[in-house]
């Protein structure tokens, strides 16, 4: 059976409404997904919700709602935004699903009999808003603890802990000799500085049912339940495992064989995509868990950064924010793609502006990629009735060198670089209209020959574009192959190998791709 390509976002946590930065990082995952099926992989694309905790238990209570009925009506919330965002995940995971308890107490069960847990008494700080333990280290020169640890109290409590701390030295390494396990670099070497200039503290598993019942019981005593965060990592295995996953089934000693047709090999996951404040759960935790659980790790994990808004803070409190469904439904999805896309690299913190949102659209949408498909379509319509004259390879290289620098950007997760890439054939082309004059050629019976070689090397650049934008701006790319009268879908970076529009093809009617905006 063939692995699948197979591809995570972190999952949210339902204590709120979705924002720019999980619009973001689903993007990303969902372009990294789009652009690996259109390469000729098979790929599995997996997003989620977060629905245990204290925070939840909690706002359920505030609003007089059972933490279940909480959750589910914000589920409806967030999967109406995954399809608001046309993402093309192939499972949606939320924790409180049966199939993911069941993994879960599965290896809570399997680490316990293998003596990875203890039990002791904790006396220390407690942050309810981020729930974790605080130490010493964790506090300020002055004493205080960060504002972002909220309200922190003094707890004596009897827990669950796994042993981290033995394990510290076999991850080092690891990454040391993994290199790409961690991307960017310099959140690997983040992760690394880390471990080597701390000693890594065992981590509390368990939290009493008498403070907290709002949670995956462990299966070994009854009186806990499960740490929000162990039981939140699980979920990029126990999706595999309810999909007959046989490596993961196999390490969880799940004797049931697999009743699903088709069963899906997925593990490990080529990439999870996380924000830069969860790397430690990510690249610490989570391998060290995996190992006890005797599962190979994921291949890498793609950190990238958070977004500002006007060099400040994003802030529902400030009203400093940016409503990514209110953009999508005045812009367009694929300006809102785009514009993410286009702007923040993945790694770096980026900055939104309003402004720096319409000049892109004006320049590189509406100005550039709309103009060159409107005006070079408007002319085969115009002076050849729509018609497609003979092949002629005038843009050939520029198209291939496009297509060969996009393919290897893709293989690389370079998402950014990709679309420069693609950017720069839009600009070339339209420098060809320019150069060119087809209009002038128009007026003159002699330059026909050159008119029709002008008018090939333009829609055909057009049907080339469509097909490496298809990973970035879907809705696009269908729409320029629409335009074209193709009637298939523009999905396989294989089409991208120029002379695909033969002679003799009629195209279908051109129509602005990105409506040119007034100014209010």
């Amino acid at each position: 059976m063939n692995k699948q390509f197979f591809i995570t976002t972190a999952i949210d946590y339902v204590n709120g409404q979705p924002h720019l930065g999980h619009a973001y990082e689903k993007i990303v995952a969902d372009v990294i997904a789009r652009s690996r099926r259109s390469l000729g992989q098979e790929t599995f694309f997996l997003t989620g919700l977060d629905e245990h905790g204290q925070k939840i238990q909690q706002a359920a209570q505030a609003e007089g709602k059972s933490p279940q009925a909480y959750c589910d009506e914000l589920a409806v919330d967030w999967k109406a935004f995954a399809k608001k965002l046309e993402l093309t995940n192939d499972d949606f995971v939320r924790t409180t699903e049966p199939r993911h308890k069941e993994v879960v107490q599965a290896i809570l069960t399997k680490l316990h009999a293998a003596g990875q847990f203890y039990r002791k008494t904790y006396r220390g700080f407690y942050s309810t808003k981020e729930e974790t333990f605080l130490t010493d280290k964790d506090r300020r020169p002055d004493g205080t603890f960060d504002p972002a640890y909220g309200e922190v109290i003094e707890l004596e409590e009897n827990n669950y802990w796994f042993k981290l701390r033995e394990q510290q030295q076999w991850l080092i390494d690891y990454l040391e000799k993994n290199p790409s396990f961690v991307a960017p670099d310099h959140r690997r070497n983040e992760v690394l500085g880390f471990l080597k200039n701390n000693e890594l503290e065992d981590l509390c598993i368990s939290r009493p049912a008498a403070r907290l019942n709002w949670g995956i019981p462990l299966p070994f005593d009854k009186d806990f339940v499960t740490y929000v965060w162990f039981d939140a990592l699980v979920n990029y295995i126990s999706i595999p495992a309810a999909h007959g996953d046989a490596t993961v089934l196999s390490a969880l000693k799940n004797s049931q064989p697999s009743t699903l047709n088709p069963q899906l090999s997925l593990w490990p996951a080529d990439i999870h995509v996380v924000g830069k404040d969860i790397v430690k759960f990510h690249a610490v935790f989570w391998p060290i868990m995996l190992k006890a659980m005797g599962l190979p790790l994921p291949k890498q994990i793609l950190v990238h950064g958070w977004w500002q808004k006007d060099g400040a803070k994003i802030s529902k409190s400030t009203g400093n924010i940016v409503d990514p469904i209110a953009v999508i439904d005045e812009w367009g999805l694929d300006a809102f793609r785009f514009y993410v896309l286009r702007e923040l690299d993945i790694g770096p913190d980026g900055n939104w502006t309003d402004a720096g949102f319409k000049s892109r659209y004006q320049a590189e949408l509406a100005n550039g990629l709309g103009n060159l498909i409107n005006r070079s379509l408007s002319m085969l319509k115009r002076y050849r009735n729509g018609v497609v004259p003979a092949k002629h390879d005038e843009l050939a290289a520029a198209a291939a060198k496009a297509a060969d620098e996009t393919r290897a950007l893709l293989k690389q997760n370079q998402l950014q670089s990709a679309l420069q890439s693609i950017w720069g054939l839009v600009t070339r082309a339209n420098q060809y209209v320019d150069q060119t004059k087809p209009f002038s050629l128009a007026k003159d019976p002699a330059q026909a020959r050159r008119l029709d070689e002008v008018l090939y090397n333009l829609t055909e650049t057009c049907r080339v574009l469509a097909v490496l934008l298809w990973s970035f701006l879907p809705g696009t790319a269908v729409k320029i192959y629409a335009q074209l009268g193709l009637t298939s879908a523009p999905d396989k970076l294989d089409n991208v190998t120029w002379g695909g529009l033969p002679a003799g093809h009629k195209i279908g009617e051109p129509a602005p791709l990105f409506p040119r905006k007034e100014e209010r």
